[in-house]
């Protein structure tokens, strides 16, 4: 186990005059700016590795004593070495679904600005896919965003009629929180003008009553679930390749899985043990779906490089759809909503107090979604009568998002010991929407505050909610930093941090967040020798220009597991192709067509 290994190689290299007179290393870093993430000594000429763990870390002359005839010696050529990035918060299994499907991003991620641009990428993704899809009968979208269409508003059944009447058409909005059928999915699902809501869940209509296409929570989530739990090994095999090499590509070494399952996790052990995921995955199962897998494989130990962390709760939705449980009217919202209207919860009090109390009493951390001041609300109550209960049994409970946060709440966040892993790449994708619609003017200078919480002297993780967001490492880090929205503006400047700080809501914060700060997070003796390797040094630049910072290599336990490509390095391209057969595409559209099917 790892822990062991640790144990053992620190032994050694706390033994007086042994570990600095004999150890070899396997391979020596050097050659540009390496900078530690550890207060005590920040900054770096080069480290000594060996067995996969960091065995010096200092001046090229002191490190020079480990070298050995087959010592190998890593140039960095100027590029600057940090410890590799931890994810706070992402889903690598569903970060697949991002490049099986069509890209209907905006940019910089995309290339889809309204609705006609939405169909031409549609129909032009069927095309290319043009067996698949005639064999398995289905188009699929991923990634559209109605705050960033010309229209300012979701595409809807007719919209989607107009690509295709007689397949099902499926998009899902970035979020991953709602959704968009035509008329032959509708359909398929069997939903109709008679159909009710489902609790935690709106089905969108027209003024006949008629559903327009549009899902909303679980109203989406009970026609997407069945389809993708439909997938089978092979297809989650592909989700999960997919996803961990994507996370790769942006210098994480660890990764997450939340929300995930059962079957997910075994699909990553699966897919690992045929050497498929180069990079260390944590999983956090839903709780409210996974109880008996949850209890029976929580370790702090990595089965191969997957293991389960905890649980996962969700409160309420997306905020930039609208569906984020607010304490208060929501600002200005683009739809047909009632006067006063704040949104909802996709779970019961009573629901949230059995979950968190279940974790508490089973020791078990639980990382919590909870976007809107009233799903905080609801976290608080619940978390602070476990602790009356539980006491406290060192868990270490995350926010997840927390994107809208009265400052009493982070105060009470702090008192109850809960680690925010907060969301402030949303500044930059959807700032001027929260400006203008969400929370206005006022309140959206205060989204992602992580101002206030460094105020409190709280740690924090920045995550990117992958595939809601590609897990781009340097647009995390420019958000965190600058608070740039889309049109330029400076969303909060109070809110903002600096590179440093910024720096360790990447690396260390993050590994303290999943118990895993005396192995990874910082570049320290007797730590895994995870590293990304970058163009710049961000603490050395105008911070204006983080986001054009290249992730060019990534290593996991000394072994480099990305490289990037000729395109990625120019930046003609925001992170590398993955190649998928047909056949794998084949696959994907009938799972999901069948899905359909057997859903009605």
């Amino acid at each position: 186990m790892r822990n062991a290994a640790r144990s053992a190689l620190l032994a050694l290299l706390l033994t007086p005059g042994l570990a600095h007179a004999q150890e070899i290393a396997d391979t020596i870093y050097s050659g540009g700016p390496i900078l530690t993430i550890n207060d005590a000594a920040p900054n770096a000429k080069a480290v000594a590795v060996k067995d996969g763990r960091i065995i010096a870390v200092g001046d090229l002359d002191d490190i020079s004593a480990h070298r050995g005839d087959d010592t190998q010696m890593f140039a960095l050529d100027g590029r600057t070495m940090l410890p590799g990035f931890v994810d706070s918060h992402g889903h690598v299994v569903f970060g697949g679904l991002q490049a099986l499907s069509a890209n209907l991003l905006a940019p910089p991620d995309g290339e889809i600005t309204d609705i006609p641009s939405l169909q031409s990428a549609l129909a032009a993704w069927a095309e290319a896919n043009a067996d698949a899809v005639k064999k398995a009968g289905m188009i699929i979208g991923f990634g559209y965003d109605n705050a960033q269409l010309a229209e300012l508003r979701h595409p809807t059944r007719p919209d989607l009629d107009a690509v295709s009447e007689d397949l099902p058409v499926l998009i899902v909005h970035q979020s991953g929180h709602l959704g968009v059928a035509n008329s032959k999915a509708l359909e398929l699902a069997g939903i109709d003008a008679s159909t009710e809501n489902p609790a935690g869940g709106v089905i969108q209509r027209g003024p006949d009553g008629e559903p327009n296409g549009v899902l909303e929570e679980y109203a989406f989530f009970t026609v997407l679930e069945p389809l993708l739990t439909q997938l089978g090994p092979e297809g989650f095999a592909a989700f999960a390749a997919a996803g961990s090499k994507l996370w790769a590509s942006f210098g994480y070494t660890t990764g997450q899985d939340g929300r995930s399952s059962g079957g997910a996790v075994e699909t990553l052990k699966a897919v690992d043990a045929e050497g498929g995921i180069p990079i260390d995955v944590v999983a956090y199962p839903d709780v409210l779906e996974s109880r008996d897998y949850i209890e029976q494989n929580v370790s702090m130990d990595y089965d191969g490089r997957v293991r389960v962390g905890g649980c996962k709760l969700t409160i309420d939705g997306s905020p930039q759809g609208f569906t984020a449980l607010r304490d208060r009217p929501y600002y200005d919202p683009v739809g047909d909503y009632p006067p006063g209207y704040a949104g909802y919860s996709a779970v019961t009090m009573d629901q949230v107090q059995d979950a968190v109390n279940w974790c508490y009493e089973h020791g078990f951390q639980i990382l919590t979604h909870a976007n809107g001041e009233g799903a905080s609300d609801m976290l608080i109550a619940a978390l602070g009568a476990a602790q009356a209960k539980y006491g406290d049994p060192g868990n270490r409970p995350v926010l997840v998002h927390g994107q809208f946060m009265r400052e009493d709440q982070v105060d009470a966040y702090k008192r109850l010991g809960v680690f925010p892993s907060l969301f402030p790449m949303h500044t930059f994708y959807w700032g001027d929407w929260h400006r203008e619609h969400t929370v206005g003017p006022v309140n959206a200078e205060n989204i992602s505050p992580t101002g206030w919480v460094r105020q409190r002297d709280m740690m924090f993780g920045s995550h990117h909610d992958a595939p809601v967001a590609f897990p781009d490492s340097m647009r995390i880090l420019s958000a965190t930093v600058t608070r740039r929205t889309r049109s330029g503006d400076i969303l909060g400047p109070h809110q903002r941090v600096d590179v440093p700080t910024a720096l360790k809501a990447l690396t260390i914060w993050p590994a303290w967040q999943h118990f895993e700060e005396n192995d990874k997070g910082s570049i320290e003796v007797g730590k895994i020798a995870d590293f990304v390797i970058i163009s710049e040094d961000p603490t050395s630049i105008d911070p204006e220009t983080l986001a054009d910072i290249k992730v060019l290599a990534t290593v996991k336990d000394d072994k480099v597991i990305y490289e990037a490509d000729e395109a990625v390095r120019k930046g003609e391209l925001i992170r590398p192709r993955f190649a998928f057969s047909p056949a794998m595409a084949d696959q994907f559209l009938h799972v999901m067509h069948d899905g359909l099917n057997q859903h009605n």
